[in-house]
């Protein structure tokens, strides 16, 4: 039996939802690991089962697995011990791999934030900053990979059951496995007539296609004129039926599985993108944001001078 051991950081948890809508072969699964450490689902503490310990008590595992990313020295801890106890270290979910929504913060100091969250909100009583018992916060968020070496990373917000299923299977075989190197671009079926447009549209505004009529019959939705992070983001959102999950309700790509390669800028991968149809970038208020929204780990995002 292989032993498994799983820790989460700043997440919201989807990624561990995502491993119980593995369904049926999550059975079979099961069969084959042992879980020795997984705070979601089983009550094994960090510092010993009262309390009484001083040193972080991860078992040795075969795999281990990563979600969310470093905010706090803490996680940063934690992660180090992870990877000195298990052979095989996995990265899962967006934040684990390029920060995430959370890593929007890195547009700021840790201290604006702070001012902003805490400090100065209008029912904050004031009062010291916790130095005690609480895990001092890191400078910003950090990708897993940033700070331990990964061995495989699973990026989606959350990223699909059918990923998930197919690494575990595939380690437990003593096989290697690698996420989809394409872009959502690639997946999509819609229709490029490769026709400029001059103007971004409302994400209000509906976008032209017929109901119950095939994908491939729609006009790419970018050349519609809306926003679409499809040429910035990493394919596979789809699982097994392949076509990207936002595309199939008619909605343009969010971005949620983060840069096509860990080292990918989203942001020039979009400005030509953007270019190439016609579109001014300038369009778009909060560039760095928008096009960085689930990979602002790495350096992509980072507080600019005069920022509030």
């Amino acid at each position: 039996m292989a032993r498994l051991a799983e820790e989460w950081f700043a997440i919201c948890a989807g990624c561990e939802v995502t491993i119980l809508d593995i369904g049926e072969p999550l059975i079979d699964l099961l069969k084959q690991v042992t879980i020795v450490h997984m705070p979601v689902l089983m009550d094994h503490k960090l510092y010993g089962q009262t309390g009484e310990g001083t040193e972080l008590e991860i078992p040795e595992a075969d795999i281990g697995i990563i979600t969310g990313g470093i905010r706090n020295e803490e996680h940063r801890k934690i992660a180090r011990e992870m990877r000195k106890k298990c052979k095989t270290l996995i990265a899962m979910g967006t934040c684990a791999c390029s920060g995430g929504v959370p890593a929007l913060a890195n547009l700021y100091t840790t201290e604006q934030l702070c001012d902003q969250v805490y400090r100065d909100g209008v029912t904050t009583v004031a009062g010291a900053t916790p130095t005690e018992e609480v895990p001092a916060l890191t400078d910003r968020v950090y990708a897993v990979s940033e700070e331990v070496p990964v061995d495989l990373q699973l990026p989606g917000c959350p990223t699909t059951p059918e990923t998930v299923a197919a690494a575990l299977t595939a380690l437990l075989k003593g096989e290697s496995y690698a996420p989809m190197a394409k872009s959502v671009c690639d997946e999509c079926p819609a229709v490029r007539e490769k026709k400029a447009v001059s103007t971004l549209k409302r994400r209000l505004e509906a976008p032209a296609f017929t109901p119950g009529r095939p994908l491939s019959e729609m006009r790419c939705l970018m050349e519609q004129g809306f926003l679409c992070l499809g040429p910035a983001t990493r394919g596979g959102c789809g699982g097994s039926q392949g076509t990207p999950r936002c595309i199939r309700a008619y909605m343009t790509c969010e971005g949620c599985f983060g840069p096509i390669s860990e080292r990918a800028n989203p942001m020039v991968d979009m400005m030509g993108a953007l270019s190439s149809i016609g579109l001014d970038p300038k369009q778009i208020p909060d560039r760095a944001a928008t096009f960085n929204r689930f990979a602002g780990a790495g350096g992509r995002l980072r507080p600019l001078p005069g920022r509030k």
